[in-house]
């Protein structure tokens, strides 16, 4: 089994800054790439970065200059620096990997999410 959790969200006001973190455990050969999604209200999930193994990380437009994703590989967390937060990054934030088990069976797996709110 392989378990994503992450922490870091919370109430935090305009400009302000938090940081999410997100470790990987389990039956984990080697893990390629890992993302951060997010989910507003009434809204469908949606790619904010990810740090491929090896690789350039990428990121939404709307989040550009502002947040920054990082990935210490020998603790199979990624962690999720954001800035000059707005109210418009209030959302349901998902940790999401894509892995090799064990087994060298390739999958896709979701963290439970945490809650950011950016409100005065």
């Amino acid at each position: 089994q392989v378990q994503l959790v992450e922490s870091g969200g919370g109430l935090v006001q305009p400009g302000g800054s938090l940081r999410l973190s997100c470790a990987a455990s389990g039956n984990i050969l080697r893990i390629n790439t890992m993302s951060w999604y997010r989910q507003a209200p009434g809204e469908q999930r949606e790619p904010v970065a990810a740090v491929p193994s090896g690789g350039s990380s990428t990121y939404a437009d709307s989040v550009k200059g502002r947040f920054t994703i990082s990935r210490d590989s020998a603790k199979n967390t990624v962690y999720l620096q954001m800035n000059s937060l707005k109210p418009e990054d209030t959302a349901v934030y998902y940790c999401n990997a894509d892995l090799l088990d064990w087994a060298s069976r390739r999958g896709t797996y979701w963290g439970q999410g945490t809650q950011v709110t950016v409100s005065s």
